[in-house]
């Protein structure tokens, strides 16, 4: 009730044979009774032409598009056409960006749209959106992996710069024109030397946005680095800065400044010939080639593979975990050095045509006559009191990149908010209120369409998959056991319990991540509170705004952070990290 969202319909026709406007007549029906008609116009374009792709999205099921510019022919009609993945900036879309761009010989240039002109700067729900266009597209458009580029423009800049180091082994060469670095760098954003441990666990969470401890991972990227020198809207400095960080380890870089351009100095500032031409000078190699890696994630969860090597757990969650592998195939040998891993494993396919034992060393210690897995074709090394040991693929019930946290983790994978009835008359309204508000946030920040149940209407046996979220606490949310089952914590009027930590009163709020009961990979949020004044402080958390992060849980409560804390890797609390405020 009170509320708009879009639903995605489809539309099927027979195709015109001429570019053009072509008047349709769409007919609404409810039943056998005619509701209402009227007339759309619909751009038809040429084969070769720029044209809007139409998919629905898994983030939250709703109908999102990406742009994309067809390649021409080039010279050798066997081989497979490369794609240029485009990011547009602040108040533009997909569209706009597509439209700077010529048609390339045997590239395809596909720009997806950040989910809104301005939307999670690349990052976020934005990361989700480019990278689930660049899936779709390579097999829609059957583009060689081995040449596949990244570029954008200002906030897509900053996206190339974000993508490029999350994602290493995704991108050949990446182009970032006018980009800034970070939050930090650009948008303001506070570091402090000396903070209460709960607010570090919190500041942690924000690892995965932070460009410069990931830089390295562009070792083996090509970088082409395009801006003005008089750029007002983008400082130099955050191009210069980059210059300065890759100069130190980089062996292939291309520096350029614009004399006297500003921030935006026409489509050449994205369709740049000299980088597109650094472009198809770049391949990424075959997994199978690739002898040494050295690669660092912020969060498994955002970023666990590079080429054969997975980081899958973490032993402290968004620390920079790193890992630095040396790699001889003729002697069947993994060695290296690791750093706040927990778990990480080794795809070990380009070996199958002998499947004669391995050796892994890690930190030190030789796993010798490593035998070659019953089922696939990947390795597992866990560490365990300190030791690594190979271990047996790892359930899905433990943490993973499949499913680790943190809260704003929930929103994806087609989530349905589900809000309390049970409550007081109060509660029950500020449950249903607090959901639509959500889903309408997101709809205007993301392009979104999210679905909004009741717990009265709520069916946990269909869909058992989907990710939930759930709005209010455990006494007026019939939906918690079900969906949540026994857990370590529990929020109820005028109590919250955490382990062996119990705090009373009506105004604490809670936000929290947790597996799904029954579920292999949905995660459940809770928005809560344990009483009607915590519930509405709630209503004060950014939590779809970019730069904004939260842990695995956090309590609130008004005077600011009571408590956070990350689930161990088995979703333990007691095992996990935590800190109180004094």
């Amino acid at each position: 009730p009170l509320s708009v969202r879009k639903v995605g319909v489809k539309l099927s026709g027979a195709a015109t044979e001429k570019a053009g406007s072509v008047a349709c007549l769409l007919t609404l029906h409810q039943g056998d009774a005619k509701k209402d008609e009227f007339k759309l116009n619909l751009n038809a374009v040429a084969g070769g032409a720029t044209r809007k792709q139409t998919f629905r999205s898994g983030i939250d099921g709703s109908v999102q598009y990406y742009s994309w510019v067809p390649a021409t022919p080039e010279s050798d009609p066997k081989r497979s056409p490369g794609l240029i993945l485009t990011l547009h900036g602040a108040s533009v879309e997909g569209s706009g960006q597509a439209a700077c761009f010529t048609p390339k010989p045997g590239l395809h240039v596909v720009a997806p749209t950040n989910r809104r002109p301005y939307g999670f700067d690349w990052e976020d729900w934005g990361r989700l959106d480019a990278k689930e266009v660049l899936d779709l597209a390579t097999h829609r458009l059957k583009t060689d992996p081995k040449r596949t580029y990244l570029t954008g423009h200002s906030m897509g800049g900053h996206g190339t710069w974000h993508l490029g180091v999350t994602f290493p082994d995704r991108f050949a060469a990446i182009g970032p024109s006018a980009g800034w670095v970070s939050f930090w760098s650009y948008g303001g954003m506070r570091r402090q030397d000396r903070q209460a441990p709960e607010r570090e666990l919190i500041d942690r969470a924000t690892a995965p946005s932070d460009t410069l401890p990931l830089v390295r991972n562009l070792s083996r990227t090509g970088v082409f680095i395009l801006h003005g020198d008089a750029d007002d809207n983008v400082p130099v400095g955050q191009a210069r800065t980059m210059r300065q960080e890759l100069a130190g380890f980089h062996p292939d870089f291309v520096y350029y400044e614009q004399p006297g351009a500003g921030h935006w100095w026409g489509n050449a500032c994205v369709d740049w010939e000299p980088m597109i031409s650094f472009f198809r000078r770049h391949e990424l190699p075959v997994p199978a080639n690739v002898r040494a890696i050295d690669f660092r994630t912020a969060h498994p969860g955002v970023s666990a593979d590079c080429h054969w090597l997975r980081i899958e757990a973490q032993v402290n969650a968004f620390k920079l975990s790193r890992s630095t592998i040396q790699h001889d195939p003729t002697k069947r040998s993994f060695s290296g050095t690791t750093e706040n891993v927990a778990r990480l494993s080794f795809d070990v396919g380009h070996l199958a045509t002998v499947k004669d034992p391995l050796t892994i060393t890690l930190d030190g210690q030789q796993l010798p006559d490593v035998k070659w897995p019953q089922n696939g074709n990947r390795i597992w090394v866990s560490r365990v009191a300190d030791r690594w040991e190979i271990t047996a693929e790892p359930e899905a019930r433990i943490k993973g990149p499949h499913r680790s946290g943190p809260f704003r983790d929930a929103f994806r994978n087609r989530m349905v908010l589900v809000y309390g009835t049970h409550g007081t008359p109060e509660e029950s309204a500020w449950a249903l209120a607090k959901a639509r508000f959500d889903a309408e946030q997101f709809w205007y920040r993301g392009n979104g369409a999210v679905d909004v149940v009741s717990d009265k209407s709520f069916d946990p046996t269909t869909e058992v998959d989907r990710n939930v979220i759930l709005y209010g606490h455990g006494e007026m949310n019939s939906a918690w056991k079900t969906v949540l089952g026994e857990t370590g914590f529990q929020v109820n009027r005028g109590k919250l319990v955490f382990g062996d930590r119990a705090e009373n009163g009506d105004g604490l709020a809670v936000v929290l991540a947790y597996p799904r009961v029954n579920s292999t990979k949905a995660t459940v949020g809770v928005v809560a509170g344990t009483g009607l004044h915590g519930l509405r402080l709630t209503d004060r958390l950014p939590y779809f705004t970019s730069g904004v992060a939260f842990p695995d849980w956090t309590v609130l409560d008004p005077k600011g952070v009571v408590g956070a804390g990350y689930f161990a890797n088995d979703w333990s609390l007691e095992k996990g990290e935590s800190a109180w405020r004094k």
